[in-house]
């Protein structure tokens, strides 16, 4: 594993551990939606033939490969991921489908070397997690030649995220977050840049230009059917997390949780599947030059 620093090792351990299980399961869904959200920044703000390009939180490297399609084989990416087995993953897939400007690197993007010299960074829902996201993208600033550009996509508030919002609702009539778990956290959470003020003030602190911010409003496929809906949140996002860091006590309400959840949750339901509202912001800067 790549050293990390302290203050990120529990989330690290997160994505290393049951996260990644648990996108693993329901990678047939996730990989809809969120990359949708990614085009659109792509469309918005797409890297030039040639580029050397940087994917921070690559993932399943599927924003990777895709990045390596738009830069041509005159460009290059490096995806780089704090999840070894993320970057197993993506490695994998890379070689299996014949990509050849791409590689990953397994590493804590907010102390880690990232090299120099590059003229696009990309991060599709990969920079909410940082304990010090100043320290973060100000390394990744650095990296960035000058004049250099970042577009990276994040969630916007809660409320207009009704895919996670609603089943956080319902879960939080039952279940409080336990002052202790033996269950590791994700960080300080998905929704932590949904503030526009507080982005870009991040952003503006680790030295950033030119920052902007773009709402993009998206439907959101949580499921085939309500049970796959429901078995979606109730693995992941902030409901996840919740029943995950509550143990016992989350696994004998469970099934009041699945009935409950079926009911907030029916309002989505319909012909394409159960498919829920959705919000990002997609956040540009540059480098000074």
């Amino acid at each position: 594993m790549a050293t990390v620093l302290p203050a990120n090792e529990e989330a690290i351990g997160a994505w290393n551990g049951v996260l990644f299980d648990r996108f693993l399961e329901f990678r047939h869904v996730l990989a809809v939606s969120p990359g949708e959200h990614g085009e659109e920044a792509f469309r918005a703000n797409p890297p030039r033939l040639g580029d050397k390009a940087l994917d921070i939180g690559c993932g399943f490297g599927d924003t990777a490969q895709r990045l390596a399609e738009l830069v041509g084989p005159g460009g290059s990416v490096l995806g780089v991921d704090s999840s070894e087995r993320f970057v197993e993953a993506a490695r994998r897939e890379a070689e299996e489908a014949g990509v050849e400007n791409v590689s990953f690197e397994v590493g804590d993007v907010q102390q880690m070397e990232l090299g120099e010299g590059f003229d696009y960074v990309f991060s599709r829902f990969g920079t909410m997690f940082f304990a010090n996201p100043v320290a973060a993208l100000r390394n990744v600033r650095e990296a960035l030649r000058p004049g250099g550009r970042l577009c990276m996509v994040v969630w916007r508030q809660k409320p207009d995220n009704g895919w996670l919002h609603s089943a956080e609702l319902v879960v939080e009539r039952y279940l409080e977050e336990p002052e202790e778990s033996d269950e590791p956290t994700c960080g300080p959470g998905p929704f932590s840049m949904a503030n526009a003020d507080t982005t870009s003030g991040i952003l503006t602190a680790a030295g950033y230009e030119e920052i902007g911010l773009r709402r993009c409003d998206r439907p959101y496929l949580m499921g085939r059917d309500l049970d796959e809906a429901i078995d979606l949140v109730m693995a992941l996002g902030p409901a996840g997390e919740l029943i995950r860091l509550a143990g016992d006590k989350a696994e004998e309400l469970r099934p009041q949780l699945r009935v409950d959840l079926r009911d907030a949750l029916a309002q989505y339901d319909g012909p394409d599947g159960v498919v829920g509202t959705s919000s990002t912001w997609i956040v540009t800067a540059r480098a000074p030059s």
